[in-house]
């Protein structure tokens, strides 16, 4: 049963933990992660609900947790500020010579509530109840976080000088 589950959702799954992690080795983590979490809780799934958003909600959470264990780790006390320790962290999961557009450099730059309502509703093609079920907000924060999305991209992007499309 999960295996046909892997082979249906598996490639899109993989594809979210790249853009949630942008780094190939933490998203083989989370990609694997999630489908443990997937084997062990599938008691738990209800087979008249749709089944990516209840995995797409396993993988995010997953992600979320992976954040907050790293922001309370005992090596991060150590920074002045939330800069410093941001820059820490940046440096830690971005790999030399990768080459991003300057889209997914914004995107990246984004608050992490902003990034992954983005990640969802565009990269992953969820329409705006799935990305809030997956999310556990209402619709409208949804829309709300688009909009502000939407806002930011477009005046980081417009400062851009060297943009091209």
């Amino acid at each position: 049963m999960i295996d046909q589950y892997i082979r249906q959702y598996g490639k899109r799954l993989y594809g979210l933990c790249l853009y949630l992690c942008t780094d190939p080795y933490d998203a083989d983590d989370l990609y694997q992660d999630t489908w443990m979490k997937v084997v062990k809780n599938i008691s738990q799934y209800s087979s008249d609900k749709p089944f990516e958003p209840w995995l797409t909600r396993i993988c995010v959470n997953t992600y979320r947790n992976t954040l907050r264990r790293i922001a309370r780790s005992p090596i991060f006390n150590y920074f002045h500020d939330n800069e410093e320790k941001d820059a820490a962290i940046e440096g830690v999961f971005i790999s030399e010579g990768e080459d991003y557009s300057s889209l997914h450099e914004a995107i990246d730059r984004l608050p992490e509530k902003y990034r992954v309502t983005v990640l969802l509703y565009y990269f992953q093609e969820m329409d705006i109840h799935s990305t809030a079920e997956v999310l556990g907000i209402p619709p409208g924060t949804v829309k709300s976080r688009l909009c502000i999305a939407r806002k930011k991209l477009k005046e980081v992007l417009e400062n851009e000088a060297d943009l091209q499309f």
